[in-house]
């Protein structure tokens, strides 16, 4: 019960910062870019060509399901990624900065106790803001689509082809799939919690963080790079899409979250014992 009362008192702290915020609106603000451009006739007859091509029933895939996948798909990382980093690097080098934790020290409270409760509040951020873009995302489609039709999905990326002509196969999966991608985005949550441990501004923490992350992607962009694009972080965290294949292959996940949950553990040990060691008392 402690713990509980603690972390709700962590979390109050943290959605009482602006930052916590601005993502919120800048995700609104980009589903209904992505939705205007969708529906225009150039987007619609693109998408039409590329679904009639597979065989398909383009008045069944031009959904809102569809839509979703899609806002899911372009945004986690290139949108997500920014206020992911932005708040899981302000969360402890912030409350540093301002000189916050030498009062919460004076009460009688364990480091460890203290960074957990954090980065749990950051774990909980990042799940459910992953389901708030695909929860508004959805609604917005419908409003302007319509909530009937299946679902097609299509990531060259990662060799994943899938349709789902019922409505409920396609929820189903897109849930899950937000499961997936809440999963993965707790990896990066996690890089910028380590480094807000360390001795550094709370701006120095994101920007590392965010460098990390593009450098992987580029590397992994590299063509002499393809044998091994399964040790990049960034392929692990893409392995939600394979949630959404016809027949799942739950080895394949299993073994990419079984990497990025033993990652996440590292990352909070190290951020750990990097906080540990620092003076805050003098």
């Amino acid at each position: 019960m402690l713990f509980l009362e603690q972390l709700r008192g962590e979390l109050r702290k943290l959605f009482a910062r602006p930052r916590t915020w601005m993502g919120y609106g800048a995700f609104i603000v980009m589903e209904a870019v992505i939705l205007s451009v969708y529906k225009l006739e150039a987007s619609k007859s693109y998408t039409q060509k590329m679904v009639e091509r597979n065989g398909l029933d383009f008045s069944v895939y031009y959904s809102s399901l569809s839509v979703t996948f899609l806002i899911m798909l372009l945004s986690m990382f290139l949108l997500g990624s920014i206020y992911f980093a932005l708040v899981a690097g302000d969360i402890v080098a912030k409350e540093n900065e301002d000189g916050n934790l030498r009062l919460v020290f004076a009460r009688p409270i364990s480091r460890f106790r203290l960074l957990f409760v954090k980065y749990t509040a950051i774990c909980l951020y990042t799940f459910t803001f992953v389901f708030f873009v695909g929860i508004t995302g959805y609604l917005m489609a419908v409003a302007a689509i319509g909530w009937e039709g299946g679902l097609f999905v299509m990531e060259p990326k990662m060799k994943v082809f899938a349709a789902y002509p019922q409505w409920l196969d396609g929820a189903t999966r897109l849930s899950m799939s937000a499961v997936g991608i809440g999963i993965s985005m707790i990896t990066l949550s996690s890089i910028a919690f380590m480094f807000s441990c360390f001795k550094i501004k709370p701006a120095a923490a994101t920007i590392i963080t965010l460098t990390i992350l593009f450098v992987d992607m580029i590397l992994q962009s590299f063509p002499f790079f393809k044998p091994y694009e399964s040790y990049f972080i960034t392929w692990r965290m893409s392995a939600w899409v394979f949630i959404m294949e016809q027949q799942i292959s739950w080895p394949k996940i299993t073994e990419a979250y079984a990497f990025l949950i033993g990652l996440n553990i590292t990352l909070f040990t190290l951020g750990w014992l990097s906080f540990q060691t620092r003076d805050f008392k003098t």
